[in-house]
């Protein structure tokens, strides 16, 4: 008995979005498998970041996903930074202690009402399957933030070693743990929006501990915000997942070594 082998080739294309909220173009890179026929579910993800995506055999990792899977596509859209990163990730309304993310409610508004409506009206089709939203770093933060607000539009988050440190306060200026914007932002959240959550860290993300209990801040960040999750009600393993990448650091190589496993779990593909 012979076994056939479905191979997807994927295409990318790359646009400059005018943002009437953001006061500048936007470039993007749109991954697109080839052979879309019409009658396959689409899946859609959004990744903050895209620069970075760019760094990745991103193509390859996309095509390899969607090895011998029939009924189902997966379209990518990497955004690519602005020079105004710091001020347009972040968590929407809540700038940090610095003042940074004071433009992440107007990036909000470019993703949720101007880069959705472009992309769709690019694809053509109609997109049945999960929509997800990711991001590296604080385009991670960004990318959670955003999802967790628009419940409406986002199905799937994922994290690749986030920036959930975000505090309003410098630590030499009376720090504590609640002062941590997402945390807190979770804590006062009511309700539990039908979305599911993958978040990594690295075990070499970070040398920093502030709490000085041997462990890097950027996995007890996190850890915490798996807790303040589970509070909520998310527990199960295909709602919300922790992947620890043991010697995974901060860069572009480890969240390609881990892009895999988080397409795995959050889509179809």
């Amino acid at each position: 008995m012979y076994t056939t082998i479905l191979s997807v080739k994927v295409n990318t294309s790359s646009f400059k979005i005018p943002s009437a909220y953001l006061k500048h173009e936007v470039e993007i890179d749109i991954y697109t498998p080839e052979g879309i026929l019409g009658n396959e579910k689409i899946e859609l993800l959004l990744l903050n970041d895209g620069q970075d995506v760019a760094k990745m055999n991103f193509t390859e990792i996309l095509e390899e996903a969607h090895h011998n899977k029939r009924n189902h596509r997966l379209i990518v859209v990497a955004i690519k930074a602005s020079a105004d990163r710091l001020m347009e990730y972040g968590v929407a309304g809540i700038p940090d202690f610095k003042g940074r993310g004071a433009k992440a409610s107007q990036y909000t508004d470019f993703i949720v009402k101007e880069l959705l409506t472009f992309v769709k009206k690019k694809i053509a089709l109609p997109v049945m399957g999960k929509v997800a939203f990711a991001g590296f770093s604080l385009g991670g933060l960004s990318a959670f933030d955003i999802a967790w607000n628009n419940p409406n539009v986002f199905d799937a988050v994922g994290v690749f070693s986030g920036a959930f440190w975000w505090r309003k306060k410098d630590l030499t200026d009376g720090y504590t743990d609640a002062d941590r914007i997402l945390h807190e932002m979770l804590d006062q959240s009511t309700g539990k929006p039908q979305m599911k959550f993958w978040l990594m860290t690295g075990t070499e993300d970070e040398q920093a501990d502030r709490n000085k209990n041997l462990i890097i801040d950027s996995i007890d960040d996190t850890i915490d915000v798996v807790k303040c999750l589970m509070k909520k009600g998310y527990k199960r393993p295909n709602e919300l997942f922790y992947y620890e990448k043991v010697g995974g650091k901060h860069d572009v190589p480890t969240w390609e070594s881990v892009m895999p496993a988080f397409l795995n779990w959050a889509f179809e593909v």
